[in-house]
């Protein structure tokens, strides 16, 4: 079986708010795609609300989702970041990153309801969020003389490739990005059927 390279990400910040037992609770997702981005993302929800109670969060990143991680922020543990990151993947996405801010009502909602009402909280937040369907590329570069260059834009049409640049010097040089499912079959072609130079990034 293929490896998948096929993954999930939100295209646009939303933000919703949920009300449970007096309790506030402000949930905030974002697209990110690397620690420095949510650090910032962070910060800046802690500036904006200075006086919440607490600030949860929870995010994945990369096409593999290899990076994850979650935080209470001093609610008792597992009630807040956990339920935030199970609706993440519940929704299979990556790059994200949700951020929960409570503010307390007065009325304890007990580990039941906290992980209830981050959870509920995140779902919410992310139904709004826009998707987009993403692949993980190979880049690649070809390089023929300018009578093949429509054997170049044959291999373009065939795999569905991205065109990332194109340059004219003494040959035509294209840089180009292939679905990695896709990846080896393609480069196979460019290599024995068309003969054209290539060089893999």
């Amino acid at each position: 079986m293929l490896f998948s390279d096929q993954y999930f990400q939100i295209k646009n910040s939303c933000q919703s708010q949920l009300r449970e037992r007096g309790s506030k609770f402000l949930a905030y997702a974002y697209p990110v795609f690397d620690d420095e981005e949510v650090r910032s993302k962070l910060q800046q929800i802690r500036s904006e609300f200075p006086d919440a109670t607490h600030h949860c969060y929870a995010y994945v990143l990369n096409p593999d989702k290899s990076n994850q991680r979650a935080s209470d922020d001093g609610e008792p543990a597992g009630t807040a970041g956990k339920p935030i990151l199970r609706a993440i993947l519940s929704q299979d996405l990556t790059n994200t990153m949700v951020i929960v801010v409570r503010y307390f009502g007065g009325t304890m909602l007990g580990v039941p309801g906290l992980i209830q009402a981050y959870g509920d909280a995140a779902k919410q937040v992310l139904a709004l969020a826009e998707k987009e369907e993403k692949y993980i590329e190979d880049i690649f570069q070809i390089a023929a003389a300018f009578e093949h260059e429509q054997e170049i834009h044959r291999i373009i049409s065939q795999y569905k490739l991205r065109v990332l640049d194109s340059a004219y010097t003494d040959k035509v040089i294209y840089r180009l990005a292939v679905r990695r499912n896709l990846a080896e079959g393609c480069l196979k072609a460019v290599r024995e059927h068309y003969q054209l130079e290539l060089n893999r990034e």
